[in-house]
């Protein structure tokens, strides 16, 4: 009676529980909604049941909202451990990203004159230029 049975399909492991043990997802119940939302393909198919059974070798493309990522499953998950321990259930293949497309932080914090909200030295320069015409709302 304390002997403990095999799963039918030992190998093989949920597919919103391997997420939340090789840390792809924060929670189980996030692992879910995330793959009912049709972000997750296993082996080329969209898969929207959190119960398909991952195997070694599958491979899992996710779709982040700022990145996607692609893994090959080596191991099933036993607990939810530390990154290092984590790291170990999957090889990732995500390629690097372009060199092209990252702007460096100078960059994200330029932007074109006239483009968004004015800053202050345009304002007042606005300020001027609407007081200079005499053009006045009264």
């Amino acid at each position: 009676m304390g002997e403990k049975q095999q799963p039918h399909d030992a190998g093989r492991q949920r597919l919103d529980k391997w997420l939340f043990f090789a840390r792809m997802v924060k929670s189980r119940s996030l692992a879910q909604s995330y793959i009912l939302s049709g972000n997750v393909r296993v082996n080329g198919n969209a898969v929207r049941q959190s119960s398909h059974l991952v195997k070694l070798g599958d491979r899992l493309e996710l779709s982040f909202e700022r990145s996607s990522k692609i893994l090959v499953v080596l191991v099933s998950g036993e607990r939810r451990g530390p990154y290092e321990e984590a790291k170990l259930l999957y090889d990732d293949q995500t390629p690097p990203p372009a060199p092209g497309d990252r702007m460096t932080p100078l960059e994200q914090a330029m932007r074109e004159p006239g483009s968004g909200r004015p800053t202050k030295k345009e304002r007042r320069a606005l300020d001027r230029f609407i007081s200079d015409s005499g053009e006045g709302f009264e």
